[in-house]
């Protein structure tokens, strides 16, 4: 018998591996998966770590999504924190055995160190840029995102009304300036929602004969790019009033290695004396002490985040100016 609603549970966890932001993915389209529960079909590579929570079986939230990802990727998470509820009506599982008229899913945000972490065959390490590859301002020109440009206002154009016209074109505006200095890193969910509602990325045309484009970025199962663009929203506005980044950083790292950390994550380039300015107000780092000389030029010290001086009193976030 079908019940009524069913609660599935789906984790968002990043890393920073090789200077780019990454996210825990299940590789769907692996066909010598060791879970033979994952499905073995045609159609998008890659979801999040997810699956149905048992009130019986699992004491929390918190307990259950640590048990599935563990299960799923052999991976251990960390920190995590409670993102979004998704329960829109042709939402759909992306594992079986999970029936129901209506399906919520709980969304998770979690942040790990650990980017040599190799994951079980069934999962794999994907830069977010795969998914958002309009999302990325480190270069001084995005093909990806100029190549949106057209197909954007040939949406504009096709309104029903003058007046939807217009609003389309302030909608298209505001979330794809072509000035950086206009550009809200933040918006990145919304920029998705826009582009579904403009049918230029794959998941907006699934049940149709219409071919995906070729510049929506890559589709996830479900509403997985939905829920990931969520959590990289929240991640990116987080970074600048919580010293998060330091959930994302070794032990020990050079002040390079954290502007390239931060770059990855907000998609933007950073003034460096700027950016060391404004980490030297906060007082975050203590120096090591120790060098490194593998970094191609001079030795750079190496610093580490100061956990102790802010266990008890709050602290915010570090600025991003850009370059």
């Amino acid at each position: 018998m079908t019940q009524d609603l069913a609660i599935e549970l789906s984790a968002v966890v990043v890393t920073v591996r090789d200077n780019e932001a990454c996210v825990l993915c299940l590789n769907l389209a692996d066909k010598n998966l060791s879970d033979k529960n994952l499905p073995d079909k045609d159609g998008p590579a890659y979801a999040l770590p997810s699956g149905p929570f048992a009130p019986r079986a699992h004491r929390t939230f918190d307990l259950a999504l640590r048990a599935f990802v563990r299960e799923q990727t052999g991976f251990k998470i960390g920190y995590v924190e409670q993102l979004y509820s998704f329960g829109d009506a042709d939402r759909e599982a992306v594992l079986p055995g999970l029936k129901a008229e209506r399906i919520v899913s709980i969304g998770y945000l979690a942040l790990t160190s650990d980017s040599d972490f190799q994951a079980r065959i069934n999962a794999a390490w994907a830069p977010f840029q795969r998914f958002f590859p309009w999302e990325d301002w480190r270069c001084e020109r995005n093909p990806a995102l100029e190549a949106l440009r057209e197909p954007l206002a040939r949406w504009c154009a096709g309104a029903p009304t003058p007046e939807e016209a217009s609003l389309r074109r302030r909608r298209v505006e505001s979330l794809f300036p072509r000035e950086l200095d206009h550009w809200n890193e933040e918006r990145v969910l919304d920029r998705y929602e826009l582009l579904y509602a403009a049918g230029l990325i794959g998941e907006a045309r699934r049940g149709t004969d219409d071919a995906p484009p070729l510049y929506g970025g890559e589709p996830m199962a479900s509403d997985h790019r939905r829920i990931l663009a969520t959590g990289l929203s929240r991640l990116r506005g987080k970074l600048k009033y919580r010293p998060i980044i330091f959930e994302l950083t070794p032990p020990r790292f050079t002040l390079l290695e954290l502007q390239k950390s931060l770059e990855a994550l907000s998609g933007l380039r950073l003034h460096k004396q700027n950016f060391r300015r404004g980490l030297e107000r906060t007082g975050f780092l203590a120096p090591t002490g120790q060098m490194r000389d593998d970094t191609g030029g001079r030795p750079a010290e190496l610093y580490a985040y100061d956990r102790d001086r802010f266990r008890v009193s709050p602290s915010s976030g570090l600025s991003l100016p850009r370059a």
